[in-house]
């Protein structure tokens, strides 16, 4: 069993990023697994409100005392917000991976990331 945290209202993809949608807005993060394998986070990019992104695309570029990670979109979207506060303090990521969204996005098709991992299914991923 992981000890890492993956909150069970959440969906997820195989790259470790949760994705969690209100109303057809998608809020999106990376997972507590994904921030303690980078370790450290000192830097993130983060896109411009109004830019399109389809699924799969590099929406967010992190990097760590270890590496630099890219964090796609898990749905296709445009963005309608960003987390001003990571540019300043990037070490929220590692303090509250799950409170520290990167950005929210306005979904272009109604119930995409329903096919996403749920958390029993990301645990299992993280697992091996």
């Amino acid at each position: 069993m992981s000890s890492f945290l993956t909150p069970s209202h959440l969906r997820y993809t195989a790259t470790h990023e949760w994705l969690q949608v209100d109303g057809g807005i998608a809020t999106i993060g990376i997972s507590d697994f994904a921030q303690d394998q980078l370790s450290d986070v000192v830097w993130v990019d983060l896109p411009e409100i109004g830019e399109e992104y389809a699924a799969g695309q590099t929406l967010v570029t992190v990097e760590s005392v270890k590496a630099a990670a890219d964090v796609y979109a898990p749905v296709s979207g445009v963005v309608t917000e960003v987390n001003e506060d990571l540019p300043e303090t990037p070490e929220l990521i590692n303090q509250d991976p799950y409170g520290s969204w990167f950005v929210r996005m306005k979904i272009d098709e109604a119930g995409e990331g329903t096919e996403l991992l749920d958390a029993a299914g990301y645990s299992s991923l993280t697992a091996e």
